[in-house]
């Protein structure tokens, strides 16, 4: 069994390649059941976590497990608050192939499924984007948009100032236009696309600020306890999600149900759907769009079958030589 460090795993994860992997994933479909979530109970509510398990198969080719544990208190401590380990198996045999790191299988995977979702139903034109968290999986984003779209400039939001001018200082180096916005309604109204990714468990982008053609991505949102719009947005958007199960687990589509403002069956398509071509996208300009993910274990199994291929197929490093201590005898 291969054991993939955290660098590897990313190495064989580029951004471009994992897109396209995704997309045909999710054109050719695999065995995805529901989630199984847990909740990890503490007396003291910032050692209180959350413990998902996310199984995934394609018979007679690939299985795999991941498992998240979400831990909202690790700011506290300076640990992110998810961590993650993925197991990838043979699906014919059940034999175990690799150990492969998780957390870079979600960030990456996160951010190439919300880019992926946006080839359809960010406008042609988006040139503005802001991103609105500055955790691992927002400071992928401005790398995964700029696959799709021709991304000019970045504003980095986030409730701590200091997080937001240090992301802000890292996608610079990487020579991209960034800089912190302070004002995240004046940020919102002026970008393109707004892209969250936060662990808030209250409405942050308000609907009344979206200005007409804007796509709004939440991926934060993955539990009915969590929530990074209000209402409004879902009101005035035409909503799409990376799977149904969004409509069981996602916060800020339960959270709109409850408020009367959006109903199930308003459901536009799944991100499978667009990407069967079995739903156009974005159908004019001045509409704006939204996009819920919660996370599907097809977008795992996808990223850690692509990282682990790539990883087998690299020559095999000679074997390192010893150098002999003495000088061979003569003759010999």
């Amino acid at each position: 069994m291969q054991i993939l460090t955290p660098s590897q795993t990313e190495h064989h994860l580029p951004l471009p390649a994992l897109l396209t992997a995704l997309e045909q994933w999710f054109i050719e479909g695999c065995e995805v059941p529901l989630r199984h979530n847990h909740a990890i109970t503490s007396p003291n509510a910032d050692d209180s976590g959350i413990l998902l398990i996310m199984p995934a198969w394609r018979p007679s080719q690939y299985l795999g497990v991941k498992t998240v544990s979400i831990f909202p208190g690790n700011h506290q401590r300076g640990l992110p608050g998810l961590h993650s380990v993925y197991i990838l198996y043979n699906a014919a045999t059940g034999q175990p192939l690799a150990v492969l790191d998780g957390d870079a299988i979600t960030s990456r995977r996160t951010a190439a499924a919300s880019a992926l979702a946006a080839r359809w139903l960010s406008r042609p034109d988006a040139k503005k984007l802001l991103v609105v968290g500055t955790g691992r999986v927002a400071s992928l984003l401005p790398e995964a948009y700029r696959c799709v779209r021709d991304i000019q400039s970045i504003d980095v939001w986030n409730r701590n100032p200091a997080s937001a001018h240090a992301l802000v200082e890292r996608l610079r180096a990487q020579g991209m236009n960034a800089q912190h916005a302070p004002d995240l309604e004046a940020a919102v109204r002026r970008a393109d696309i707004v892209s969250c990714a936060t662990l808030s468990t209250a409405p942050l982008v308000r609907g009344a600020w979206l200005q007409p053609g804007t796509h709004l991505d939440l991926i934060g949102s993955f539990t009915p306890a969590m929530r990074e719009s209000d209402g409004e947005c879902l009101r005035r958007a035409t909503v799409f999600t990376d799977t149904t199960e969004a409509l069981m687990k996602a916060g800020d589509l339960l959270g709109a149900i409850d408020e009367g403002a959006w109903a199930k069956d308003q459901l536009a398509a799944t991100l499978e759907q667009l990407c069967r071509s079995q739903h156009p996208g974005r159908r004019s300009a001045e509409e704006i769009t939204l996009f819920k993910s919660v996370g599907s274990a097809l977008e795992d199994l996808a990223a850690a079958s692509l990282a682990y291929d790539a990883f087998m197929a690299e020559p095999a490093c000679p074997p390192a030589r010893t150098a002999n201590k003495f000088p061979p005898a003569p003759g010999g």
